[in-house]
């Protein structure tokens, strides 16, 4: 008798005649690729005022060069899902990592503005290739290991951003300049990408794979999808707009002081990284159902709280809740996403994967847009009532599915 889970599939054969050994590095490489996608992204994020200083770019430009970025990103989530179920996850990681490598290197170099929009569009293409890639990557090993890693892996790259925020500042406050720390950054991810690469499962044509036997499916006609997809658009709408603005409801409303309005950021990204890595043990006792319920409301107790006491200490408190109910949304959702029947995990990753970049662009105009003729606390509520509804129907759909 088989102690694999029900709700995992049965292993491909590519991946069944390997050795457990090899199925522990395979997990190793992907928590590394894990980790250095979100040092780079980090590193990369420290350094906008240094693009702003070095372009001379009012605001208005220093926010398209940051859209470039998320544009590059959609796009290649919107193409490159077959591409990569057809040359597998190990290429795919190590090309989209290579691309996000070099390009982070040619940031502060590039002689012009119109290039580093260019550069900064590639940049994003290829860290949304490594993403899908090394997600699709996780899916594989979670069925191989025959347990719920996911949460782990994302908690992994909560650090590597945390590592790459802290490694730049302190390299770059003992002088290092800018384009060197980047040049830096971007040799340690081809370093760790050459070392793991070969490590990744090997990749399963679709002839080998678990669900062959169903008829191929078109992920853009997928209801499965679709539904995991616009809870990801949800999810991450509250996500984006706690990332950029919690910070300014701690200093206008709560009037808090810089330091302690500075810590909304920190309380939020703690909490997140935290349930990260307790997420899995949650999802592996009682499924992927109840830790959603469970999450949802816990982020809604949160966000109600800190807007019902808008005290430094309530709202702290309130934001953290916001990072350890909303940390697992992703990982079950993209794990849920690479197991929809007759979709490759590449390509029901990269659907869910842009609609959930896209609330998290949507996220802060939203919240801003609401605020502009309101308050900022009601315009934060929309991100209470987005907790709200994953809460309800999120586990209904994951019910049905089966996941």
């Amino acid at each position: 008798m088989s102690d694999r889970p029900s709700d995992f599939p049965a292993l491909p054969a590519a991946h069944s005649a390997l050795p457990a050994a090899e199925r522990n590095r395979a997990r190793n490489a992907t928590m590394a690729l894990f980790f250095i996608a979100g040092m780079m992204y980090a590193s990369w994020g420290v350094h906008v005022p240094t693009v702003r200083d070095r372009f001379h770019l009012n605001p208005a430009l220093l926010s398209f060069a940051l859209l470039a970025v998320a544009v590059g990103s959609i796009a290649a989530m919107a193409t490159n899902g077959p591409w990569i179920a057809r040359v597998g996850s190990r290429r795919a990681c190590f090309a989209g990592g290579l691309t996000m490598s070099v390009c982070a290197a040619l940031i502060l170099i590039v002689p012009s503005y119109w290039l580093l929009l260019v550069v900064l569009a590639v940049f994003g293409m290829g860290m949304a290739t490594l993403d899908v890639a090394m997600n699709a990557e996780a899916s594989a090993v979670e069925i191989a290991l025959g347990r719920p890693i996911m949460s782990t892996l994302h908690g992994m790259f909560s650090v590597g951003g945390m590592a790459g925020a802290a490694a730049g500042g302190a390299l770059m406050s003992r002088g290092m300049a800018p384009p060197v720390h980047l040049a830096l950054a971007a040799a340690v991810s081809a370093l760790v990408l050459v070392v793991a690469c070969p490590s990744v499962l090997p990749h399963v044509p679709h002839a080998e794979h678990p669900d062959a036997h169903t008829p191929r499916a078109n992920r853009w006609r997928s209801p499965a999808l679709w539904a995991l997809g616009i809870f990801a658009l949800i999810a991450l709408i509250a996500e984006g707009a706690m990332y950029d603005w919690a910070t300014v409801y701690m200093r206008d409303i709560v009037i808090a002081t810089p330091a302690v309005a500075s810590a909304a950021y920190a309380a939020f990204s703690g909490g997140m990284a935290a349930a990260r890595f307790g997420g899995d043990a949650v999802r592996a006792r009682f499924g992927a159902p109840q830790l959603v319920m469970a999450s949802a409301s816990l982020a809604f107790v949160g966000m109600v709280g800190a807007l019902l006491l808008p005290y430094p200490v309530t709202a702290l408190a309130g934001f953290t809740l916001m990072g350890l109910g909303l940390a697992n949304m992703m990982p079950v959702l993209f794990a849920a996403a690479a197991r929809v029947k007759g979709i490759h995990a590449a390509e029901g990753l990269a659907h869910v994967a842009g609609l959930a970049y896209f609330g998290m662009l949507l996220g802060p105009v939203i919240i801003g847009g609401i605020a502009q003729v309101t308050s900022l606390p009601i315009g934060l509520s929309v991100v209470a009532l987005c907790a709200a509804l994953i809460a309800i129907a999120g586990p209904r759909v994951l019910r049905r599915l089966k996941i």
